[in-house]
């Protein structure tokens, strides 16, 4: 699948559609260049699911966790600074990736080794005018 974000306005709408898309997936690495706004998608994604002030990017705390009324409970990883799959079992990342949360992760390349056989695979790019594209696989 695949969505285009012509402009900022159109992340809701993408956001929207994205997670309507998900089905019972609940795992979703999200892969992009420095800049290709992964964490402004994931921001507009958690307030499609209810949260209402995201707190943007865990690139210090490694994780934000949140609460949906509709969704359950959301960890949004950043492990753009982890050094190895070791830090990320030390932050608990492993338990919380095999419970009834949705776990959205930006660079999850580093922690491949510990996800789930049904992780959802997301790559954003931006195009030559600027737009954003989002493509979703079942598996990396």
């Amino acid at each position: 699948m695949e969505w285009i974000a012509h402009s900022l306005d159109d992340l809701p709408f993408v956001a929207k559609s994205f997670l309507e898309s998900l089905g019972h997936a609940k795992i979703v690495v999200f892969d992009g260049q420095m800049g290709a706004g992964k964490t402004t998608f994931i921001t507009a994604i958690l307030k499609a699911m209810g949260i209402t002030d995201p707190d943007g990017s865990p690139t210090y705390s490694i994780v934000n966790s949140y609460h949906s009324d509709y969704y359950g409970t959301v960890y949004h990883y950043d492990v753009y600074r982890l050094n190895s799959v070791e830090e990320a079992l030390n932050v608990g990342m492993e338990e919380n990736l095999y419970t009834d949360a949705y776990c959205f992760i930006e660079w999850g390349e580093k922690v491949q080794e510990i996800l789930p056989e049904d992780t959802v695979w997301v790559t954003i790019e931006v195009n030559e005018i600027g737009e954003r594209i989002v493509r979703l696989t079942e598996n990396s």
